[in-house]
């Protein structure tokens, strides 16, 4: 996590500014001390309970966070079967892995069945064919839309009545029919509303109704409330209390499971709450451009790397760390694709020179994830810092790397 110290910015104990002379930028860098602290947190914020927290490895995908996640003794939420296999090269045992997928062939979760992951259902149709194939021999969750409006965007809120993800509340009892009649074995049930949720009754709301569908289901092993904790962007920004969310929860897990008649397991799927402020995006300010109106910082990066400003709107907290005790001045700082990718509009920087690095924080999450080769450029690198080292994760791409699966024709 980037902190300033003695007039220098520090990932990890190690000088930011060094890492990315060293490595080059634009630039990835994690921080496996926060990732770690975040996961005690949560651990301790639910302590009583039998807890589960399956890291969702959408939010970043690189092996080694995986296999750092695996070594804390968290499962893994994946979302695909290429994910899947990620997820059992870096060390995790099937039983570990629980696969949502949204919208895809009955082909690609027989595959996941193969590997013997965890399977999670969100639709009908789907679950009327797994029935048919699997019956009672291969256990499933079901996933279920509670129709609740929740998350921080319209893009990540996916709990509503209009969303594509989970069976409707609405639909149990036709749920209920397929599930005697196929003698489906359901072994969990599972819910999440959205991301960047601060309410923490939207969590309970949403777990009351979970709590209801599952007494439908005899034989359960856990409950899986998804995640959405909001983190914070910037200081004194507000962000979801997962203390006081573990300890209303807790409770009213512990009730329900009096009620049910046995304890069962309670898993979450964090993934933004787990990488996001540990990751921060370093790039090189390749000039200043000053307009009748603006004065524009072009950095050697773009939407091509981080694209949630223009997707999500996302504010990214940006420092400039060649200069940090310089005056502040107000910039627009844009990037170098052939696209309006306005990263911050009239924000507030110390001094921009050309030449200095400008480090983005919460860039842990759904970042590096969604880069691309837009204009054909490349993607970045990603740096791992852990235990005081820095340690190249994945190495910056080359144009035969763009090039490696295209077959070039011979033209006469």
């Amino acid at each position: 996590m980037l902190k300033l110290k003695n007039d220098r910015f520090e990932i990890g104990g190690l000088d930011a500014a060094q890492i990315c002379e060293e490595y080059g930028t634009p630039l990835y860098i994690y921080d496996t001390a926060k990732m770690e602290a975040q996961y005690k947190r949560l651990v301790k914020a639910f302590k009583g309970s039998k807890l589960k927290i399956n890291y969702a490895c959408k939010a970043l995908s690189n092996i080694n966070v995986l296999r750092f996640f695996q070594s804390l003794g968290a499962g893994l939420d994946t979302v695909s079967i290429q994910e899947v296999d990620l997820g059992l090269r870096a060390g995790f045992a099937p039983e570990e892995i629980i696969y949502t997928p949204n919208g895809v062939s009955m082909a690609e979760i027989e595959k996941a069945v193969d590997r013997g992951v965890r399977i999670n259902i969100d639709n009908l149709s789907i679950l009327e064919q797994f029935g048919a194939k699997y019956g009672s021999s291969y256990p499933v969750c079901i996933r279920m839309n509670p129709h609740i409006m929740a998350g921080g965007n319209a893009k990540i809120s996916v709990g509503h009545i209009d969303s594509k993800f989970g069976i409707s509340i609405h639909q149990r009892r036709h749920l209920e029919r397929l599930v005697k009649s196929l003698d489906l074995k359901v072994e969990g049930v599972h819910m999440h509303t959205g991301s960047d949720i601060l309410d923490v009754d939207t969590f309970l709301v949403g777990a009351e109704l979970l709590f209801d569908v599952a007494h439908d289901f005899p034989d359960l092993k856990y409950i899986d409330f998804g995640s959405g904790f909001k983190v914070p962007y910037k200081e004194g920004d507000i962000a979801t209390n997962v203390e006081e969310l573990g300890e209303k929860m807790s409770t009213m897990f512990k009730d329900f499971c009096t009620d049910y008649g046995r304890e069962l397991e309670i898993e979450f799927e964090p993934g933004k709450f787990l990488v996001s402020e540990s990751g921060t995006f370093c790039c090189t300010v390749n000039g200043l451009k000053q307009t009748t109106a603006t004065v524009f910082a072009q950095v050697d990066t773009g939407m091509n790397h981080l694209i949630r400003p223009m997707f999500y709107d996302s504010y990214h907290h940006i420092e400039n760390i060649s200069n940090p005790q310089a005056s502040t001045r107000v910039y627009t700082v844009v990037g170098y694709i052939c696209e309006t990718d306005t990263f911050a509009s009239d924000r507030q920087i110390n001094e921009v020179r050309q030449g200095d690095i400008l480090a983005f924080r919460n860039a842990g999450a759904y970042c590096f994830t969604m880069a691309n080769n837009y204009n054909s450029r490349f993607k970045p690198a990603e740096v791992l810092v852990h235990k005081g080292k820095a340690h190249l994760i994945t190495k910056r791409q080359s144009l035969e790397d763009l090039l490696h699966n295209q077959i070039e024709m011979e033209w006469k």
